[in-house]
């Protein structure tokens, strides 16, 4: 039976990882080590936590000396790192915790991987070991009108977000040149789907929408990304953790542009002909003030993960949005819960005083 430690699987593309391996392989044991910051949810995990092939623990990747007592308590065959930081507007206003979570964090998991796999005596990596960086396609900065992000391409990221990531990244690319530790590195576009918090697009707008607020668009809201449903992810995840050659990089995915404005709309369309109310309509797009250096296009290369390792996304975008849709609607108790006490304080911060006098109340 194969060992993952996973971390950060509390929240939006852990839990569903989780999921979608529990269901898949019958032969592998997963630790779950999240620390249960204000996006990890574990109603996400509700109806594994009984698994016995599943545990949580709730715990912080810095701590060196926890991961100390996993990596010697159980024999982990692989490392998937989902724990971040991953909001751009927080990382512009608290950029040290950007750099704790996501760069510290991950130094200290390599130091923990390293010791456990790595036998001084004999100059090898335990056999079967792997460490896998899930990280996005914000390190790679800002894209042109024309062009796709490739694997080859200089990282240039834009914000305290994607730096961090870029960063820790660095580190997972240097323990492998410098011990020779097996790994992979992912760079995903935009997900969507199930159990994502509601400060990230798609959610956020089915949230306001569902409740006739206004939905707030950064600057003219013609900025594109490309958009991967989570299970298309989860899939990319598993076929590069258990086929990949080690060292090897994969861009993930969707193969679905469009701009945020399009998404909004599409999700007003859809989210109005499921609950038939004409009140859900464009009339609740609401311009906001542009974050700083946002950046305007990214658009994902996937034909080397395509080639490779025969992947590729099978959910187009107008299938995968009325499911994600239809999961919300289906589960406005955990929709509720996450929307309370410190996401109000977070939305207030972010979006309340853009909106003022621009619609009649954000509450």
């Amino acid at each position: 039976m194969k060992t993952y430690l996973l971390t950060g699987c509390a929240g939006f593309i852990g839990s569903n990882f989780v999921h979608y391996l529990l269901e898949k392989d019958q032969d592998c044991f997963l630790l779950n080590l999240d620390l249960l910051t204000y996006a990890g949810n574990m109603e996400n995990l509700s109806d594994v936590l009984e698994n016995e092939r599943h545990r949580f623990i709730c715990g912080d990747i810095c701590d060196a000396e926890l991961l100390a007592r996993l990596f010697s308590e159980y024999e982990i065959d692989v490392v998937i790192h989902f724990a971040a930081e991953s909001h751009v507007d927080r990382s512009i206003t608290a950029p040290e915790l950007f750099l704790r979570s996501n760069v510290e964090g991950t130094l200290t998991l390599l130091q923990a991987a390293k010791k456990a796999w790595y036998h001084e005596e004999s100059n090898a990596w335990r056999e079967g070991v792997k460490f896998v960086y899930v990280s996005t396609d914000e390190v790679y900065g800002a894209l042109g009108k024309d062009g796709f992000f490739t694997e080859t391409l200089p990282l240039r990221p834009s914000s305290p977000y994607s730096a961090s990531k870029a960063s820790a990244e660095h580190f997972v690319n240097a323990y492998h040149v410098t011990y020779g530790m097996p790994m992979n590195i992912t760079r995903c576009s935009n997900n969507y789907g199930p159990y994502q918090f509601p400060e990230k697009l798609i959610p956020l707008m089915i949230h306001n929408a569902k409740k006739h607020l206004p939905l707030p668009v950064y600057g003219d809201g013609l900025q594109i990304r490309d958009w991967l449903y989570v299970e298309d992810h989860c899939r990319a995840l598993d076929l590069v953790t258990n086929a990949a050659p080690s060292g090897e990089i994969y861009n993930v995915g969707g193969k679905n542009e469009h701009t945020n404005l399009e998404i909004v709309k599409m999700i007003l369309a859809e989210l109005s002909r499921q609950l038939s109310d004409p009140d859900i309509s464009e009339d609740l797009i609401t311009y906001v003030k542009d974050r700083p250096g946002h950046d305007r296009r990214y658009a994902i290369d996937p034909s080397k993960i395509e080639r490779e390792l025969s992947w590729k996304p099978e959910t187009p975008f107008s299938k995968g949005i009325a499911k994600t849709i239809t999961w919300y609607l289906q589960n406005e108790a955990w929709l509720s819960h996450v929307t309370e006490g410190s996401y109000q304080s977070y939305y207030e911060t972010f979006y309340g005083e853009k909106l003022l006098g621009k619609k009649d109340s954000c509450n």
